[in-house]
């Protein structure tokens, strides 16, 4: 169903991309868009046990294409170091593909929220329920189950 790839000597090893979707603090969602059209979007996002989570509004284009079908990428770039004087980048990341569900169960919602709290805000603990629950109303939480990944890196960095 997934392709291999074609560089396998640059693949990072399963660990190594999971390390990667770990550490990142930002990717890049890629979905469906109107006519067909792919639109990819940056977002901060947490990985946890399979899956990653993210926040957005309850409309919109993302939201929209999510709806209409849930199959995305979402790609992590951990190193893009410019080596001009060899013509070529230095480069770390990761590819994850999967399904999104929009998150509708409370408990659900707010164990994804407090995820990226933990991440994002870890020393604001104190804080974390008053701005969840400010936001609450406006809050729309989406879980990526990851079915398949891929890592690669540059040949220099193998």
């Amino acid at each position: 169903m997934f392709r291999e790839m074609r560089r396998n000597r640059q693949q990072l090893s399963e660990e190594e991309s999971l390390a990667v979707l770990e550490r990142g603090t930002s990717g890049v969602l890629a979905v469906l868009g109107d006519e067909g059209y792919p639109y990819a979007v940056p977002l901060s996002y947490v990985y946890r046990n399979g899956k990653i989570y993210f926040h957005c509004a309850k409309s919109g284009h993302k939201l929209e294409a999510l709806k209409h079908c849930g199959k995305v990428s979402f790609c992590v770039v951990d190193q893009d170091q410019v080596k001009p004087e060899e013509y070529t980048t230095y480069f770390r990341s990761v590819i994850a593909f999967g399904n999104a569900r929009i998150l509708e169960a409370e408990e659900e919602k707010r164990a994804a929220i407090l995820l990226l709290a933990e991440k994002y805000c870890p020393s604001q603990r104190d804080g974390w329920q008053e701005a969840i629950d400010r936001e609450w109303k406006a809050l729309c939480m989406v879980e990526i189950r990851v079915e398949h990944m891929t890592g690669k890196q540059a040949r220099e960095l193998a």
